[in-house]
């Protein structure tokens, strides 16, 4: 493969040289797509194997679950993928699974409506934590005043690391989470913003920096920790049932709506208020990368979406010029700064994770273990 020095974009998905990294073959197919065909295709099945392997699942965590109250727990946002997890989980494995959502203080009336509905839909249990807004407020003004494009790693750091702590503390082993091949099998790169990981580091001097009061709440689970200590000591053990079963993104859409009145969103990740201006607003106009990029090309290798469809909906931005406009008023407010204050940040110097003190080589070293291993399949860098 060669790196291209001019502006290019893969001639099968749309991943482009905004990931300086891209690397194209003779043909013009980017590296994510030759990972999907070497990697990915060969190792998803989602047929018969799939289905024995889904039931073989299910048996080892029913015995395991016996005579607790539940057998595991699914970190569910209200979103597409989180709420399929849920409905495979209890509808197609029969398992007894707790849901577990974290209130990070973005959450979208529809994203609420959902988690509601699949509630009562699945007669499920709910367990909310929610996370002390001024600390989460006071953690996400620094961030963005680190001028780093990472700017949803406190949500994220407050999501992953509140489930894996609960699921530690009353010694639930089975995780299960809506990550899957079908709608994420091009994996964004670092420099949109795809820091891999919870790098306590890196958080800690991004506040030590620019943060006002003690995150004396805040839940933070380094990833050395939920990786190494939780899962290969304690043997928590982080399943992936969408891969295993057909996952179809319209289809799976129509699936939750008629069982159980749950609502479409119009892109991925905008159950997040916060989640939804950051992609579509903050990202594209600050460091010119595009997320939607990664998630059509997902789309596009699955054959789910085509190049023709995501060249036309890239073209354009997901909301209108109005709404951007009175949600970037809205975010300002919300994290008790004047729209002034958060436009002087918006057009500030960009930097990376790169200018603050981090373990991102240590975090490097261990996803080529796990990418030797089989254990991630996806193009990682």
């Amino acid at each position: 493969m060669q790196q291209g020095n001019s502006y290019r974009v893969c001639t099968r998905c749309i991943m482009d040289t905004s990931d300086p990294n891209i690397r194209f073959d003779d043909v013009g197919v980017c590296d994510y797509c030759a990972n999907f065909d070497a990697e990915i295709r060969p190792n998803w099945h989602t047929d018969e194997r799939g289905a024995r392997a889904l039931a073989e699942l299910a048996d080892k965590i029913r015995q395991l679950g016996r005579g607790k109250d539940f057998d595991c727990i699914i970190g569910l946002s209200g979103g597409l993928d989180s709420s399929y997890a849920a409905y495979v989980t209890k509808e197609k494995m029969g398992l007894r699974p707790l849901l577990f959502h974290v209130d990070a203080g973005w959450n979208t009336d529809q994203a609420v409506g959902n988690i509601e509905k699949l509630i009562d839909g699945l007669n499920l249990n709910l367990y909310t934590e929610v996370i002390n807004w001024e600390e989460m407020k006071d953690l996400q003004v620094a961030f963005l005043r680190s001028q780093i494009p990472d700017q949803d790693l406190p949500q994220d750091g407050a999501f992953f690391s509140a489930l894996y702590r609960f699921a530690r503390k009353y010694k639930i082993k089975h995780v299960i989470t809506g990550s899957n091949f079908s709608t994420e099998c091009c994996r964004e790169p670092e420099e949109w913003g795809g820091y891999p990981g919870i790098d306590k580091t890196l958080f800690r001097d991004i506040h030590f920096r620019f943060g006002k009061r003690p995150l004396d709440t805040f839940p933070l689970v380094d990833i050395f920790v939920y990786k190494i200590l939780y899962q290969r000591v304690f043997g928590m053990e982080i399943v992936k049932p969408l891969n295993l079963v057909p996952y179809v993104k319209k289809d799976a859409e129509a699936e939750l709506e008629s069982r159980f009145g749950w609502q479409k969103f119009q892109h991925k990740h905008h159950e997040s208020r916060f989640t939804r201006f950051y992609e579509d607003y903050w990202m594209p106009r600050k460091f010119g990368f595009h997320k939607r990029r990664a998630h059509f090309s997902s789309l596009i290798m699955t054959g789910q979406m085509t190049r023709d469809e995501a060249l036309d909906r890239i073209s354009r931005p997901e909301m209108d010029e109005h709404f951007l406009k009175q949600e970037f008023e809205y975010v300002a407010n919300k994290l008790n700064l004047t729209v002034d204050e958060l436009q002087q940040i918006f057009e500030g110097e960009n930097k990376t994770y790169r200018d603050y003190k981090n373990k991102r080589w240590a975090i490097g070293v261990g996803a080529n273990v796990m990418r030797r291993l089989g254990l991630e399949r996806r193009l990682f860098r």
